[in-house]
């Protein structure tokens, strides 16, 4: 929270300064869609997040979404099966980017209770997990959690670098190849 404080600056006439990538990941952070995927009896611990006890409409993530390609953010709760994980990848496929992916319970992080052939040891293997969201079943209370920590991690991206085409490239680099560059201008001077 501290770090959105810093990054928007106010000047004494009213006027706003801040960057484009905390305008889009704070736009971001705030309307996440997830998809309703619940595989065993975390699911009614998702369920209970998004009631009006918990409420996870204060997050921005109330609107659980029918459809893959409706949603930006898959919560895997639940026992995720060796029959069920090429679904699991198909509906992680028809996802739009930037997607998301928590991994509630203890079942879907490494497998859980079941080390059986049927089972798969965490769903990591087949689609890449933002967060871990330990227990059996977890609280609703620790989904809220791993929410606000997939938030605070969402903050942290950088999307202008795929806009202005620079990729992963950090600004060190940048800064070690401008500085290269004005060496050899310089010697051929």
């Amino acid at each position: 929270m501290a770090k959105e404080r810093e990054e928007i600056v106010e000047s004494s006439s009213g006027i706003i300064t801040t960057t484009v990538d905390f305008v889009f990941n704070w736009a971001r952070k705030s309307a996440l869609w997830p998809m309703t995927f619940g595989l065993a009896c975390c699911a009614i611990e998702m369920m209970a997040t998004g009631a009006s006890r918990f409420d996870m409409d204060r997050f921005g993530a109330g609107v659980f979404r029918p459809s893959p390609r409706q949603s930006d953010l898959m919560i895997v709760a639940g026992t995720p099966t060796l029959k069920m994980a090429p679904i699991i990848k198909r509906v992680w496929d028809q996802m739009p980017e930037p997607k998301w992916c928590i991994a509630m319970g203890a079942c879907a992080s490494t497998g859980g209770p079941f080390p059986t052939y049927s089972t798969l040891q965490g769903v990591d293997r087949i689609v890449p997990v933002d967060v871990y969201i330990p227990g059996c079943p977890p609280r609703p209370e620790a989904l809220l959690y791993g929410l606000m920590r997939l938030q605070d991690k969402i903050m942290q991206e950088q999307p202008t670098r795929f806009v202005f085409g620079r990729g992963n490239v950090s600004q060190e680099d940048v800064e070690g190849a401008a500085a290269t560059t004005a060496e050899g201008e310089n010697a051929a001077a």
